[in-house]
């Protein structure tokens, strides 16, 4: 007890805190061999420097607890002097502001390339800013990349709680360098290319589909397309929004595994499995989905993902994307997104009688956000080989791992993780050969195994406090729709 209390002086921890890490640390036998459940929470278009400010400020960290070259115990956050080429001294104070806003950032990939700033000299992205130009007409200023969700509101509490309780990367980048149609693609099957050949060559899928708000994927209407870009990183040709590759639900299901896609709609851009050909299996354009795997594993109501985790049939892989309150997305959320993903982690940690020690013991959440947003990140992304290097990395968005057996506080330093790194974790975890895939899957070499230790005894669960529950999502009557519309 001397101990416990002297590292709870020491850490500034509680002492329920201290203790789970002591017992985290004793070695023991293995609880579990592999996780029984994966659950992906994909949610809305935020960098680390955006949206996670409250990690370097009290009462979840100090001005200490962040750094731009972080150590083991430090999140790479910048706090001030964010570049912006524009500027006349060549930097800009974050803007604190609100979560909820009446206006969006352009995330399209000619976006990234202005915050990207590519330094031929260096070969790395300068990482000084989007321009004026990259905000709609709804914006207020001319600087709107540069501003910082207020966490003093206690609306991130949610996400705070988790990231400095749970696992948290450094240097997690989003696959592709555009908006949501391709990030999800990424997400669900390492790739957002036509086809497998098409992927080979590093031509992909690089914008959200057009014309805006009209149903994506295999059942958009006939004129719909998607811009198409090649290894130089120029778009040179539309194409219709549905592909056909094979996805990690299709290795799922060849390994005798089950999957799950909650989504707001589905034409909704984010929603992967509606763009994938043969998962769709669409009676034509403007039509329906129809397929199989698409009928038995698509749920087109989020807050669903409650009632499965409560009725115990959670299936071995899960995405979940967000209704357009739920989002975090600029312009559409109503500041849900926290409470929201707060609820899933609830759900799964407090469900004590499902795989009879419960699902806290046998289930692994990964939180990440599917692209940046169009927000100000200091970071660069790493420089992709050939011929994939038109297109990938994009700009880093936040990263959560939560399970029993992840230490409270963990960061990761690992350079570097990004979409592919899901998938290859999936693949480790369920026994399924890293890079099965190949695509994204093949070309990372990181899974995220460094989160988490099944050898040691599982953490007890401490449910996390948030303005909205279970109870609240599942009646929940705002707005619903496609979060993303650029």
């Amino acid at each position: 007890m001397k101990m416990i209390a002297h590292l709870t002086k020491r850490l500034g921890l509680s002492s329920a805190a201290v203790l789970s890490a002591l017992v985290l640390t004793a070695p023991g036998q293995a609880q579990i061999t592999k996780f029984q459940h994966i659950v992906f929470v994909i949610q809305e278009n935020r960098t680390p420097d955006n949206f996670f400010q409250g990690l370097c400020n009290p009462p979840y960290g100090t001005a200490a607890s962040c750094s731009t070259t972080p150590s083991a115990t430090q999140y790479d956050i910048q706090t001030s002097n964010w570049l912006n080429k524009m500027s006349k001294t060549g930097v800009t104070q974050p803007i604190p502001s609100s979560i909820i806003t009446t206006f969006d950032m352009d995330h399209t990939h000619s976006s990234f390339v202005a915050l990207c700033d590519f330094n031929t000299k260096t070969g790395l992205c300068r990482m000084d800013g989007q321009q004026s130009a990259h905000c709609d007409p709804n914006c207020p200023m001319t600087l709107a990349q540069y501003e910082s969700v207020d966490y003093t509101t206690g609306l991130l509490n949610p996400y705070l709680t988790m990231a400095t309780q749970y696992g948290w990367a450094n240097y997690m980048f989003q696959t592709n360098q555009g908006p949501s149609f391709a990030a999800h693609h990424f997400i669900f099957g390492g790739t957002s290319a036509p086809t497998t050949a098409d992927d080979a060559a590093g031509i992909f899928a690089a914008e959200n589909a057009q014309p805006s708000q009209a149903a994506s994927g295999c059942i958009a209407s006939a004129t719909t397309t998607v811009s198409i870009i090649n290894s130089l990183g120029v778009e040179f040709e539309n194409i219709y929004p549905c592909l056909e590759h094979q996805t990690l639900a299709d290795l799922l299901l060849s390994n005798g595994l089950t999957w799950q896609y909650y989504s707001s709609g589905p034409g909704w851009i984010g929603n992967a499995p509606t763009g994938i050909d043969h998962i769709c299996g669409s009676s034509g354009p403007g039509g329906k989905c129809k397929g199989t795997e698409w009928t038995t594993s698509e749920d087109e109501n989020p807050a669903d993902v409650l009632t499965t985790i409560g009725s115990c049939e959670l299936r071995s892989v899960t995405w979940v994307t967000p209704s357009t309150a739920n989002s975090d997305h600029a312009r559409g959320t109503d500041g849900g997104g926290p409470a929201w993903v707060a609820s899933i982690v609830n759900a799964i940690g407090n469900a004590t009688t499902c795989d009879g020690t419960g699902y806290w013991k046998d289930t692994a959440i990964v939180v990440t956000w599917d692209d940046w947003g169009g927000w100000y990140d200091h970071e660069p992304p790493p420089v992709p080989a050939a011929p994939q290097s038109g297109y990938q990395y994009g700009a880093r968005v936040p990263m959560l791992f939560i399970s029993a057996y992840t230490p409270v506080g963990y960061i990761d330093n690992t350079k570097f993780y990004d979409f592919g790194s899901f998938l290859r974790f999936a693949e480790h975890n369920f026994g399924i050969p890293e890079g099965a895939l190949d695509f994204a899957d093949a070309r990372q070499t990181t899974d995220l195994t460094k989160f988490y230790n099944l050898n040691q005894s599982p953490r007890s669960f401490q449910t996390i406090p948030a303005d909205k529950d279970a109870k609240f999502f599942l009646n929940d009557k705002r707005q619903g729709g496609d979060p993303d519309d650029k």
